[in-house]
């Protein structure tokens, strides 16, 4: 790239006065940090060179009075163009330029504009006008500032319309989000009241179980459990021996041995020894004395007569 000062000279030596010529030197970008150090520089001429684009600091050198950016080959300007807010004359003629950067509408200052050979859009070319004198160059710079203007206007208002609707947007979004949070909490508050009666009811459920529980043995106590088929119940099962069952059997074994020997001393041989006489004797008269009660005597006589 060939910048200002390949072709000699320092941009001091070029500076006259405050004019700054730098036409015709065979640019294809503007040193903007060597022109920012010139600020008596007021007036600048970078016209027949060979520039495209304008860097976005170019905006800085809010010093300039007069620019000439005629026969470049410039597209578009920079959005923050309008902070040249001292530019009282501006030269774009033969560039390339369709449109204006709404930040234009900014140049309070300007006075007198040149448009002419610039692919511009048709409604932007019907305001610019031919711009053939200085008449009608200065008349380009009010309705182009003009026009400027109502286009910032235009889409200031186009703005604040599409932040209005992304506030309602946003403020439906918020009313929606609310009603589902509170849905939500309905649904959790329900859920929560069910989750407590199925609780509640299982308490219920375990304490009536409990109380059954309870008065099973009571009943079983006061009455002896029918069986289904309807049959007798059945018998308790037998006690566990105790000990006067053992004294009872005790004494039936020395009845049944007292019998024995009775029946040996009075039928067998042994009745003539001492002992055995004794007994018979005793039997004698144990059985003389029941004798005497009339119901033994009828009981005897019918076992003797058997």
């Amino acid at each position: 790239m060939t910048k200002a000062g390949s072709k000699g000279g320092n941009l001091r030596d070029k500076l006259d006065g405050n004019e700054l010529d730098l036409s015709l030197s065979d640019l294809n970008e503007v040193p903007v940090k060597e022109l920012a150090a010139l600020p008596k520089a007021t007036i600048l001429d970078l016209s027949c060179n060979k520039l495209t684009t304008l860097p976005a600091d170019f905006c800085s050198l809010t010093h300039l009075v007069k620019l000439d950016l005629s026969k470049n080959k410039l597209r578009q300007l920079p959005a923050d163009f309008g902070r040249l807010v001292n530019l009282q004359h501006l030269d774009l003629l033969n560039n390339r330029l369709v449109t204006l950067p709404v930040s234009f509408a900014q140049l309070k200052s300007l006075k007198w504009l040149d448009l002419k050979d610039n692919p511009l859009d048709p409604v932007l070319a019907k305001v610019a006008g031919d711009c053939l004198d200085e008449k009608q160059c200065k008349q380009c710079a009010n309705k182009v500032l003009q026009h400027m203007k109502a286009v910032q206007v235009d889409q200031e208002r186009e703005r604040q319309r599409r932040l209005e609707i992304d506030r309602e947007a946003e403020k439906k979004w918020e009313a929606k989000q609310r009603a589902k949070e509170a849905q939500e909490r309905e649904l959790r508050k329900r859920e929560k009241a069910e989750e407590k009666e199925r609780r509640r009811k299982e308490y219920d459920a375990l304490k009536a179980a409990k109380r059954e529980q309870e008065k099973k043995p009571k009943k079983e106590t006061n009455q002896a459990p029918k069986s289904k088929s309807g049959s007798r119940p059945r018998k308790p099962p037998p006690r566990k021996h105790t000990r006067s069952w053992a004294v009872l059997k005790l004494l039936l074994l020395l009845l049944l041995c007292a019998a024995g020997g009775l029946v040996a001393c009075r039928v067998t041989e042994l009745q003539q020894q001492p002992l055995c006489t004794s007994v018979n004797t005793i039997y004698d008269n144990a059985v003389r004395g029941l004798r005497s009660h009339d119901i033994l005597q009828w009981v005897l006589q019918t076992d003797s007569q058997q």
